[in-house]
């Protein structure tokens, strides 16, 4: 029980978004509003609490869903496009704070392990798409990552944790190695294990 209150001071909840974010919002907000604000130098996130997370291998060996997704052009994506790669898939808003805290550290993940064949896919769960995603990514230096885009929320329904950031390590044939729920930093030496677990695949 401590443990999952303590993933819940480094995660969002899902189903909370601010106003202008949610699904009864009246009228569109501007692009930037209600974009939460990352880390500090130091990698804390948010009011000083540093990243926290709970690790659930619980649903490891499970396919990995085939739903379709946007791609950041707007065409359609699904991840068996990726098939023969490990996969890191994140679900994320810009109106998260932890999971703005956890972006760099997923861009350096992308950069060092990109290259190598990883595919590190950071999946919008923001209810305005593009209009937020765009200038989210325009306005941060975060250039080995994408927006992909997750319209109907499908994936946070399917992996339902109720929080944000999630993310989930998929090996090279597609199923679950193990599930993060809060924020990483992926650059710590357990965030790079999962990696190269994944990578060994």
């Amino acid at each position: 029980m401590t443990l999952l209150l303590l993933a819940g001071l480094a995660a969002c909840d899902k189903q909370s978004p601010p106003a202008g974010q949610g699904p009864n919002a009246n009228a569109p907000a501007p692009a930037t509003s209600g974009e939460a604000t990352g880390p500090g130098q130091n990698g804390v996130a948010g009011k000083g609490g540093q990243f926290s997370y709970t690790l659930d291998k619980s649903k490891a060996g499970t396919p990995a869903p085939d739903f379709t997704f946007q791609n950041p052009d707007g065409s359609d994506a699904k991840l068996s496009d990726f098939a023969g790669k490990p996969m890191l898939v994140n679900l994320w808003a810009t109106w998260c704070a932890p999971c703005v805290a956890e972006m760099p550290t997923l861009d350096a993940v992308a950069a060092e392990y990109g290259k190598k064949g990883l595919a590190v896919l950071t999946i919008s769960q923001d209810s305005q798409g593009e209009a937020v995603i765009e200038p989210f990514f325009k306005k941060h230096r975060l250039p080995h990552l994408k927006g992909w885009i997750d319209p109907e929320n499908q994936f946070g329904f399917h992996y339902n944790t109720g929080m944000l950031p999630t993310t989930v390590i998929y090996d090279a044939q597609g199923k679950e190695m193990a599930r993060v729920v809060g924020a990483m930093d992926w650059n710590s030496q357990e965030g790079r294990a999962l990696i190269e677990a994944a990578m060994k695949s």
